[in-house]
C-alpha cells in the first residue's frame, strides 16, 4: 500500500472508501471524498472506470456502483510533481501579518508580507494569489517578478533548475506561449479597427499617430506574453525623458494619456488570450491641477476694443457664451435663430475639417443675451457671400485655431500687457462671470454644455467670491443680525418678567413715578 506524499487530518471514511484531503484546493476541495478503487499497481494514471468513479463520487464517502463490483485492491497514488497548487492567504499568529503559501516545482513556498490581517488586505493578497496560480499553470511564472527580495528569487551560479531560475520545461513553455499569442503590433491593429467606429475623426488620427510613432517602435515586435510589468515601467521612464514643447520634458498629463492607450491595448489582449495584464495596478502620475485664469470684466472690455476688427465679434461671443474653440469656429449662419433669440451648437471645426461635438450633451441651444445678439447682427453685416461660416478670416475661410492663437491672440495680450494665457480662458471667463452674476448653476451648466454642475463647483466656484466681493460678508451679516434680534428679544423678555413679578403696590408706585417723569418733561 502506497502512502500520500502530504500530511492532512484524517477525515471520516465511508464503507470501503477512503477520503483524500489535498493541499491542492484548485484540484480537490478540503472536504471532498474520493473513491480510488481503480488506481492499481501504484501508477499515476486512471483507468476509464476509475475516471467514472471519481467523477460520480459523493461527499458521503460511498463509492460508485459503476465500479464497486470490479474494484481491485486499493492503492493510493502519489501526486505528480510540478502540478500547480493554489496559493493560500494565511496569518502568522505571532505577528498578526499575512503571508502567501503555495507550492511551486514540488516545493512549498511561503512568502511573508508586512500587511496586517484585515479584510481589505486579504482581498488584495487573494488577487495576487490568483495571478500567481495563473502564471504557474501557464508556465510563465518567474519568482523574481513577484517576490524580488525573496531568497528563492536569486538564480544560483549553476543557474538552471532552482526556483529562482527558469527550468528547461519552463523556458519551453514560455516559448510555446509566445508563439501562440500575436505580437503587440498585430493585436494593436485589431484593437484599433475594432475601436475605430466609436471615435471622432480627430481622436482617431491622434491614436493612429501614437501607435505608429511611440507604441509600435517600443513594443511592436514583442509577443503579448513576452511583455512584462518591467517593460511597461521602463517605457514610461523612457517617454518621461523625451523632449516636449519649448524644450521641456513631457507633462504628466501627456504621459498618462500614452499609458492609458497602452493599458487599453494590453488589457484587451491579455483578456482574450488568458494572460495577466502587465499594466494592471500601475498608478498614473500625479498631474498638476488645470490652471484657470479668467479675465475680469475690465480685461474683457480691453480685449474686445484692442483686437483686430475682423475678430472683434468673435472674441465678444466667446467671452460671453463660453463656446469651446472648435464650437465657435464651426458656427454657421444656419445655426442662428433670431426669431427665438437662440443659436445652436451642432458641430466643431478644426484643421481636419468639420467634426462632431465633444459629447452628445454638447449639442445644445444657447440664448442670446443682448450683447451677443448685437455681436451676431454686426457680424452679419460683414458676412462673406456664399460662405456658411459665421466667423471668418480676412480671406473668407473659417478661423484656424492655431493661426489665431499665435498670430492674433498672443500678440494682443502682449500689447495689452496682460499675462499670457490660451484662448480657452475665454470659456472660463464666461463661466465665472455668469456664476458671479448669480445665475442658476443648472442654467450655466446647460449653456456651457456640461452634463452636471459638478464641473462648475470643482473649477469655478473659487472665483465667484472675488467677483461678487462677498467673501463671507453676507454670512457674517446674517449672524450679526441674528445676534442683534436675539439681544432685543432678551431685553424685552427680561423686562416683561420683572413687571409680572411685582406686587400690586409696586406696580402702582412704578406707574406713579412714570407719570410724574412724563409730567416734568419726559424721561432723562
Amino acid at each position: 500500500m502506497r502512502t500520500l506524499p502530504w500530511c492532512a487530518p484524517r477525515l471520516p471514511t465511508g464503507p470501503k472508501g477512503r477520503q483524500v484531503r489535498s493541499e491542492h484546493p484548485g484540484q480537490f476541495s478540503a472536504s471532498r471524498t474520493l473513491d480510488l478503487w481503480s488506481i492499481f499497481n501504484g501508477q499515476q494514471q486512471f483507468t476509464t472506470s476509475a475516471r467514472s468513479a471519481v467523477a460520480s463520487c459523493s461527499l458521503s464517502g460511498r463509492r460508485s456502483n459503476a465500479t464497486s463490483s470490479a474494484a481491485p485492491s486499493l492503492r493510493l497514488f502519489r501526486w505528480p510533481v510540478g502540478v500547480s497548487l493554489m496559493a493560500n492567504v494565511s496569518c502568522r499568529k505571532d505577528t498578526g501579518l499575512l503571508l502567501l503559501d503555495f507550492r511551486y516545482q514540488g516545493q512549498r513556498c511561503r512568502e511573508h508580507t508586512r500587511l496586517p490581517d484585515t479584510t481589505a488586505n486579504r482581498v488584495r493578497l487573494g488577487k495576487l494569489a490568483d495571478r500567481i496560480d495563473k502564471a504557474i499553470r501557464q508556465g510563465t511564472f518567474v519568482y523574481a517578478d513577484y517576490f524580488p527580495d525573496s531568497s528563492r528569487a536569486k538564480v544560483p551560479a549553476g543557474g538552471n533548475t532552482e526556483l529562482g531560475g527558469s527550468t528547461t520545461h519552463e523556458a519551453r513553455s514560455t516559448t510555446e506561449a509566445a508563439s501562440t499569442t500575436p505580437t503587440f503590433r498585430e493585436f494593436a491593429e485589431v484593437w484599433f479597427h475594432e475601436s475605430e467606429p466609436r471615435w471622432r475623426q480627430r481622436y482617431r488620427l491622434a491614436i493612429r499617430a501614437t501607435l505608429d510613432k511611440i507604441l509600435n517602435p517600443s513594443f511592436g515586435d514583442k509577443h503579448l506574453s513576452q511583455i512584462g510589468r518591467a517593460d511597461v515601467l521602463a517605457f514610461r521612464a523612457q517617454i518621461a525623458k523625451r523632449p516636449g514643447r519649448a524644450g521641456q520634458s513631457l507633462s504628466a498629463k501627456r504621459i498618462n494619456k500614452l499609458m492609458m492607450q497602452l493599458k487599453a491595448i494590453l488589457a484587451e489582449g491579455c483578456d482574450r488570450f488568458g494572460l495577466d495584464c502587465p499594466a494592471r495596478g500601475i498608478k498614473p502620475l500625479k498631474q498638476k491641477r488645470s490652471e484657470i485664469r479668467p479675465f475680469s470684466l475690465d480685461e474683457v472690455a480691453a480685449l474686445i476694443s484692442g483686437i483686430r476688427s475682423e475678430y472683434t465679434f468673435y472674441v465678444t461671443v466667446r467671452c460671453l457664451t463660453g463656446l469651446r474653440t472648435g464650437e465657435a469656429n464651426g458656427l454657421q449662419w444656419s445655426d442662428l435663430d433670431f426669431e427665438r433669440n437662440v443659436f445652436r451648437v451642432e458641430r466643431t471645426h478644426s484643421r481636419d475639417g468639420d467634426g462632431d461635438t465633444k459629447t452628445e450633451l454638447s449639442k445644445r441651444e444657447i440664448p442670446m443675451v443682448p450683447q451677443v445678439r448685437a455681436a451676431f447682427e454686426q457680424q452679419q453685416l460683414r458676412a462673406v457671400e456664399g460662405c456658411p461660416w459665421v466667423f471668418t478670416t480676412g480671406r473668407g475661410g473659417p478661423i484656424d485655431a492655431v493661426n489665431f492663437t499665435n498670430r492674433v491672440w498672443y500678440p494682443l495680450l502682449r500689447y495689452l500687457n496682460l499675462p499670457k494665457r490660451p484662448p480657452y480662458q475665454m470659456r472660463h471667463t464666461a463661466a465665472t462671470l455668469m456664476l458671479a452674476a448669480g445665475e442658476n448653476p443648472e442654467w450655466v451648466a446647460q449653456v456651457l454644455g456640461h452634463s452636471t454642475t459638478e464641473m462648475l463647483f470643482r473649477f469655478y466656484s473659487r472665483f465667484v467670491p472675488n467677483n461678487t466681493r462677498n467673501d463671507g460678508r453676507a454670512f457674517s451679516g446674517l449672524l450679526n443680525a441674528r445676534e442683534v434680534t436675539a439681544g432685543s428679544n432678551n431685553d424685552c423678555e427680561e423686562m416683561s418678567t420683572t413687571v409680572e413679578s411685582m406686587t400690586a403696590t409696586q406696580k402702582a408706585a412704578l406707574f406713579a413715578e412714570l407719570s410724574r417723569q412724563q409730567a416734568n418733561g419726559g424721561f432723562s
